[in-house]
């Protein structure tokens, strides 16, 4: 046999063999609330307590008209309550530390005891326009980005200040250890605590949602109606894409244990949730 022959069989056979024993994901459902929950823009979860605290926008996601809100639903889908925390505007990222949640309302972070639902606190940003996604790192230092004017705010001990600047179409954050992870636009980044960053991939649509899988990978959602799991080293797998039904996928929460993702779903007005298999 030619030798260039053979050792193009080889590498063929090496990359079938690659290709078949290659890591691969999917989404199958589980189950989705009513169309009740109103404009549903971010879950959080306490699997503790079987509780998700899901954002409700109820109307305009840029107008101050007191409507917004904060739900309760079960790990079954099942409604809890739907006025846990009433009179906010147009709430969207959730962050939890401690027996305190967090809520990115427009100009201002809301700060709301999780046990009554009640709010204690609000930390106005003087130059916010459109705070967006929120979240709270092991030493309760909490970030909260804002897509109109391009930066992601720092609040630690309650005082806040300015992290990162320019970050085009910045939205979905997740704190992991020392590390921020960043949704920008179509840019998936990473900031270490000193404002360092570190490009991952580029996705084919603009960023809302992520959360860590656990082991170095990550799950994004784009707002448009996409879902991604991203490896650590960025190779992007699309696991869902509702687009053409015109359903939203904005801030999903996961539960690393059950590997469960809840997905809030905008204008649809409900959440589904998704069990995320993975075969080899």
């Amino acid at each position: 046999m030619n030798p260039f022959f053979k050792y193009m069989m080889v590498v063929v056979a090496t990359i079938t063999i690659h290709h078949t024993f290659a890591q691969t994901h999917q989404l199958e459902k589980l189950w989705e609330t009513d169309t009740v929950v109103r404009v549903p823009e971010s879950v959080l979860p306490d699997l503790k307590k079987g509780i998700l605290y899901v954002s409700e926008i109820d109307g305009n996601p840029n107008a101050v008209d007191g409507k917004g809100g904060v739900a309760k639903i079960g790990l079954d889908g099942k409604i809890i309550d739907l006025d846990f925390t009433m009179g906010l505007n147009a709430p969207k990222g959730l962050g939890r530390f401690g027996n305190v949640l967090y809520v990115a309302d427009l100009s201002e972070v809301v700060v709301i005891d999780i046990n009554t639902g009640k709010v204690k606190n609000k930390i106005a940003i003087d130059s916010a326009k459109a705070l967006n996604d929120i979240t709270v790192n092991d030493k309760g230092i909490v970030y909260v980005s804002d897509s109109k004017t391009k930066k992601i705010h720092r609040i630690e001990k309650g005082k806040v200040s300015t992290f990162l600047t320019n970050i085009g179409g910045v939205n979905g954050l997740k704190a992991v250890g020392p590390d921020l992870y960043i949704l920008g636009g179509q840019k998936f980044i990473k900031s270490d605590n000193k404002g360092n960053l570190t490009s991952i991939t580029t996705l084919s649509c603009g960023g809302d949602g992520l959360e860590a899988v656990g082991n170095g990978d990550f799950l994004i959602t784009c707002w448009s109606g996409h879902i991604f799991y991203v490896t650590a080293d960025g190779k992007i797998e699309a696991l869902l894409d509702m687009q053409d039904k015109k359903i939203n996928t904005a801030d999903l929460a996961y539960d690393q244990v059950k590997h469960i993702l809840y997905v809030p779903t905008f204008w649809g007005k409900k959440v589904i949730a998704y069990k995320l298999i993975t075969t080899k």
